[in-house]
């Protein structure tokens, strides 16, 4: 039943987008962000449906992937038009940088909080499988404290990047498969012959990919209308009003996992989202960059986005040392939302750069308590 009624939550921006007709913004940030939700909620039948035949890894990594397609359109554009465009390499930078930490200071303190109100526990207990993505997150996270010291962003950050991004699908592919519940749509997946429910679930992530690539462009730009008419800097738009729509579809579909009971699964879907956007994301754009451009140069780093770059990497570090005894608590939900505010609070570039000393001051201060040190030796350095 609800996912024929996502179906349906789908279908007016589908017509509208189609038709040709002319509607208010206000209106098109309506229907496309339900018909963002719509497909969010299919994208987790198709992932819980998925697991059935492949490792619950990289069924989550599927997710990611058609999660993070908005995201992929806005920076692609970007990147794209910087040969042409000046200040589009920062503003490609600044979308990827602002959905980032975004991720992790909205999305990952919002699991816990929807945890706690649904559960009412102060701390949410993770499969410890998650060590797949946060091992990818730590070396994507140490190679990116290399980049505020360059001044591009070149093909060989691309291959470094996409390299990490490979080798977690490759380990994703032979990690374990989960037990599924036989329950409702789930249920009837099960009792399908193979090929007619793989053809299944293929259709549904490519419907649910659909709707969230034809509304998260509309969706982002409607809000930044709004923004406009409120006469808030275009650059913080596009770094965090356009992110977060376009992270809207993850955001959405934790939501509906942990509402679902499955919060450890909600959790996989962001932590699996961070690693497409820190490796997958990051890696492509000097290669669309160069082919826009026919050189070989790079997407140039102002002085501006080597201060958000070293932020994103600082605050990524601090939230794999957070979870590297796969546990996250209320308090670390608090600390990492608290974090992320501030930022706002002091807009000064200097307060960028103290910022990202204090994620790695408190990080410092994990690792030497006694129950994140041994998280992170068995997370690292221990193969399981």
């Amino acid at each position: 039943m609800e996912l024929v009624f996502s179906f349906f939550l789908t279908l007016p921006w589908i017509f509208f987008k189609f038709s040709g007709v002319h509607i208010p913004p206000y209106i098109v940030a309506l229907i496309s962000g339900l018909c963002i939700a719509g497909g969010a909620y299919i994208l987790t039948v198709a992932t819980e449906g998925a697991q059935i035949d492949f490792p619950k890894a990289l069924a989550f990594a599927f997710l990611a992937f058609f999660a993070v397609l908005p995201e992929y359109i806005v920076d692609f554009y970007f990147a794209w038009m910087a040969p042409k465009k000046a200040g589009y390499s920062s503003y490609a930078l600044a979308n990827m940088t602002g959905a980032n930490r975004l991720l992790i200071g909205i999305g990952w303190s919002l699991v816990m909080f929807l945890f706690a109100i649904k559960f009412k526990k102060k701390t949410l207990h993770l499969e410890k499988s998650l060590n797949l993505e946060l091992r990818a997150l730590l070396l994507a996270t140490i190679y990116a404290f290399i980049l505020p010291l360059k001044n591009t962003l070149t093909l060989l950050d691309s291959f470094v990047f996409l390299t990490i991004f490979f080798v977690y699908i490759w380990n994703a592919s032979k990690s374990y498969k989960a037990e599924i519940e036989e329950v409702g749509f789930l249920k009837k997946l099960i009792s399908m012959k193979k090929s007619l429910r793989l053809s299944l679930v293929l259709v549904l992530f490519l419907y649910a990919g659909f709707c969230i690539v034809i509304s998260g462009e509309p969706f982002a730009e409607s809000l930044v209308e709004t923004g406009k008419i409120f006469e808030i800097e275009e650059f913080l738009l596009v770094q965090w009003v356009a992110p977060l729509a376009s992270e809207s579809p993850e955001i959405i579909a934790m939501s509906i996992f942990v509402l679902k009971g499955r919060p450890s699964a909600g959790f996989n879907t962001l932590v699996s989202s961070k690693v497409n956007q820190w490796t997958l994301l990051v890696g492509t754009l000097p290669v669309v960059y160069a082919i826009s451009s026919f050189s070989l140069h790079g997407l140039h780093i102002d002085l501006r986005q080597k201060e958000e770059i070293f932020l994103t990497a600082a605050q990524s570090l601090l939230a794999i040392v957070a979870l590297a005894d796969f546990d996250f608590n209320i308090y670390e939900a608090f600390m990492l939302i608290f974090l992320f505010l501030i930022q706002f609070a002091i807009p000064h570039p200097k307060a960028r750069v103290l910022l990202g000393i204090a994620y790695i001051v408190i990080t410092i201060f994990f690792l030497l308590s006694k129950g994140k040190r041994r998280g992170i030796k068995d997370n690292f350095f221990k193969l399981k």
